[in-house]
């Protein structure tokens, strides 16, 4: 399997996963170790197990992915601006939902 692949692929999927732990939206910083611990979370939840040296690889490649596609901006040698939006997660209680 290749894992660059399936990140680039589910990119959607993986950034609403790091925005879970993370302040990820737009304009946001966005730093190096960041994603390399999102990406090494994300595939230990699907059941994978990587290495940080391959997790690391990983993060490179997929940041200059994101560079390419000008989805991410480089601010300085580890961290970038998050030039895309997430939309807005929010979720209704019982009690505010009105009737």
């Amino acid at each position: 399997m290749n894992l660059l692949n399936d990140l680039t692929l589910n990119k959607s999927i993986f950034f609403k996963f790091m925005k879970e732990n993370y302040r990820l939206y737009l304009n946001s910083n966005i730093f190096f170790r960041d994603i390399l611990y999102a990406i090494k979370s994300y595939f230990e939840k699907k059941d994978i197990r990587i290495k940080y040296s391959q997790a690391e690889k990983i993060a490179y490649d997929f940041i200059n992915k994101l560079e390419g596609t000008g989805e991410l901006k480089k601010m300085s040698e580890n961290a970038w601006k998050v030039n895309f939006s997430l939309g807005n997660n929010v979720v209704q209680s019982d009690e505010q939902k009105v009737n």
